[in-house]
């Protein structure tokens, strides 16, 4: 898939909450670094005394002042001992606060790995109406993929940040947040209070469950969507913390099993409440029973419904029950697999 690039206004974005965050935590230094100027300044205009200088303004004292933390010399040398002691000792406090605070706010603006769970963090806050995706492992990393298709903007929630798919996920301009979704304050970095969904894909069915309730504290209008192993307790989450969206991996998963083993060339196969649906395409044989027969007669007799029908270039999602099939045709269907069977005899 190739990488997603961020909109110029979401990168700008992200970066002024960068400096928001780095300023919250370099302020100290970085007040310092600024009132020795000022604070200096005012001393130096008010002491200085030089014979080649009649009168020294407050911004020639302040950029003297800056100009001797970097050992430059922008006036003469005083002519009073105090200012001269002022001429050695300014440089060592200044370049002292420069190097706390002015040189590390510089580097970790700039050097984002440095600093990736934090630049994540910026970036995840420039989403709105986002799906969050907890856990990205084999299925998370599949949601994603999909999500992405559908052109989703995606964030998303990782403990291990040494995970197989995680640096896959980060290489499509997805932002990873690095934390234990169960906690609030991992999902408020995830913009859990401004997302429209949120899939809870981890190993662990209470987990899951805990994530997607936390996230209903954050915003009681989230959307959803809950993976769980045990099929009765799907059941049961569903109704009792109206979670509508509570899918059992398992009967996902027995579906596939069931159609990779019938004879029935199903194609799709999923539950809709306790009925299993099965989708399969099916080309009509020349000869064969079906070749001829009408399509609305044949869908009563057998009791399927056709979704799809297409012959030779032409396609059509509503295929009319009074065509009449032809050898080469291909029609798309919902049915049983003893449905699917009877069709596939038929077809021979």
């Amino acid at each position: 898939m190739a990488g997603r690039t961020f909109p110029w206004k979401r990168y700008l974005l992200a970066n002024w909450r960068d400096v928001r965050v780095l300023v919250r935590q370099f302020y100290i230094p970085l007040l310092l670094f600024i009132g020795s100027i000022l604070l200096g300044g005012v001393l130096f205009d008010l002491l200085y005394q030089h014979a080649q200088i009649e009168d020294l303004t407050y911004i020639e004292a302040v950029y003297a002042i800056f100009s001797m933390i970097f050992f430059g010399q922008s006036v003469p040398f005083p002519e009073q001992w105090y200012l001269q002691i002022f001429f050695f000792v300014m440089p060592i406090i200044g370049l002292g606060l420069v190097v706390q605070g002015v040189i590390n706010f510089g580097v970790m603006l700039f050097n984002k790995a440095a600093r990736e769970d934090e630049w994540q963090v910026a970036i995840a806050s420039t989403y709105k109406e986002h799906i969050i995706v907890a856990g990205i492992g084999r299925l998370g990393f599949r949601i994603v993929q999909q999500l992405l298709s559908f052109e989703e903007d995606v964030v998303g929630i990782e403990i291990d940040p040494d995970g197989e798919f995680v640096r896959r996920v980060m290489g499509w301009r997805v932002p990873v947040i690095f934390g234990n979704a169960t906690h609030a304050d991992i999902l408020r970095q995830a913009g859990a209070e401004r997302a429209a969904a949120i899939i809870t894909c981890t190993q662990d069915d209470l987990t899951n469950l805990e994530i997607a309730l936390v996230a209903r504290e954050i915003q009681a209008d989230i959307h959803v969507v809950l993976r769980m192993f045990d099929h009765d307790m799907a059941q049961k989450v569903a109704q009792g913390f109206n979670i509508p969206t509570a899918f059992s991996t398992s009967a996902l998963a027995a579906p596939a099993f069931a159609r990779a083993a019938t004879r029935a060339d199903v194609t799709h196969a999923f539950y809709v409440g306790d009925q299993l649906l099965n989708m399969s395409e099916i080309k009509i044989r020349p000869g064969s029973p079906l070749d001829g027969r009408v399509l609305g007669e044949l869908e009563h007799e057998l009791d399927f419904s056709t979704v799809l029908h297409s012959r030779g270039q032409a396609m059509d999602m509503h295929p009319d029950p009074q065509i009449t099939l032809q050898a080469g045709d291909r029609i798309c269907v919902f049915a049983s697999l003893d449905v699917l069977n009877q069709l596939e005899k038929m077809n021979r």
